[in-house]
């Protein structure tokens, strides 16, 4: 909740004068996070450089039920470099559940820096600007 005070201003003798009307404007800000999902959709291309699959974070997935049986022997199976099995990974997340559970293997697995870039946005910076009209009268 935010509070503005704003005071009608005229010019006379060419300084500003406050002027007997006052104008209190309350507003609710609200700004929607984006989900966990859509910060790992977003962040795919780097996240996939940066995640490990291998070395435990696979059979964390599985014994949280994030991947079935098949997934994993799917991801694990694959040939190639580790990133296209952690694309391979993040194309399986579909629901917060998912990536809270996924969030919790990272941490698990000894990757919390990887959490930690998730939860951040990427270490995006979020702006909010609000712009308030009144009028003079």
């Amino acid at each position: 909740m935010y509070t503005m005070l704003l005071y009608e201003m005229h010019r006379g003798a060419g300084r500003r004068e406050a002027v007997r009307t006052l104008h209190v404007i309350v507003c609710d800000v609200c700004v929607d996070e984006p989900s966990m999902l859509a910060n790992i959709v977003i962040l795919k291309s780097y996240l996939s450089d940066i995640i490990e699959p291998d070395y435990g974070l696979l059979d964390q997935l599985l014994s949280l039920e994030v991947l079935s049986r098949r997934q994993y022997d799917d991801i694990h199976s694959e040939r190639g470099a580790t990133y296209r099995r952690s694309e391979a990974l993040l194309d399986l997340l579909e629901t917060e559940e998912q990536c809270d559970r996924f969030l919790k293997a990272l941490q698990l697995t000894g990757q919390q820096h990887v959490a930690n870039f998730i939860m951040q946005n990427g270490g995006q910076v979020l702006t909010v600007i609000v712009t308030v009209a009144w009028s003079t009268q």
